[in-house]
């Protein structure tokens, strides 16, 4: 009895370890996680996915793609700040917005650069009612991916895309998704 009694003491004080091993790993696991899946910004994400109804999952997802959280991004196209707004889709949605005396280069400023990214993006959805679609577009831009819905090639429903033919896009669409998904997971 007495060497039972050890033993089970002994596999007792092994599975503790054991427990509390695992659950140390899961804690470093999960806020390496977060490093490599930050939040940065959340203020501004929060309030304006918040104000144009966007998940903002997504925009941490969106702004990872993009940028890499780096507010001082500037790409080849002339696209600036964290959501990677151009020249051309600034003009666009500055116009709808219809706000103040901002300038392209305000794209470098977070609050305003999120608020013209998310604002995109909601449009998006609710113009195309699909996720994957609406990041299409907010890649490859609205006209384009209108051109590509129409065509039976590419949708066959005339609302969602089936095959994204921009090899880029694609890649961005699945990059972005599979971000979005590790936030749903990460910050539920």
């Amino acid at each position: 009895m007495v060497k039972k009694t050890k033993k089970s003491g002994k596999l007792l004080k092994a599975g503790l370890v054991f427990i509390i091993a695992v659950t140390v790993l899961g804690f470093v696991l999960k806020l390496s996680l977060e490093k490599i899946y930050p939040t940065d910004y959340s203020e501004y994400v929060q309030k304006y996915s918040t104000l144009y109804g966007v998940d903002e999952n997504l925009i941490y997802a969106v702004i990872k793609t993009e940028s890499g959280f780096n507010k001082n991004a500037l790409s080849e196209d002339d696209a600036k700040g964290l959501m990677q707004i151009t020249p051309d889709t600034f003009n666009w949605i500055h116009s709808k917005l219809n706000d103040g005396e901002f300038t392209h280069d305000d794209m470098y400023n977070p609050e305003i650069n999120i608020r013209y990214g998310v604002y995109l993006i909601s449009y998006l959805l609710e113009e195309f009612d699909n996720t994957q679609t609406a990041l299409a577009a907010y890649h490859a831009g609205r006209g384009v991916v209108n051109k590509w819905v129409k065509n039976p090639d590419y949708s066959s429903d005339g609302k969602t895309l089936d095959t994204i033919p921009y090899k880029d896009t694609d890649h961005y669409v699945y990059k972005v998704t599979r971000y979005y998904n590790i936030y749903l997971r990460l910050y539920k």
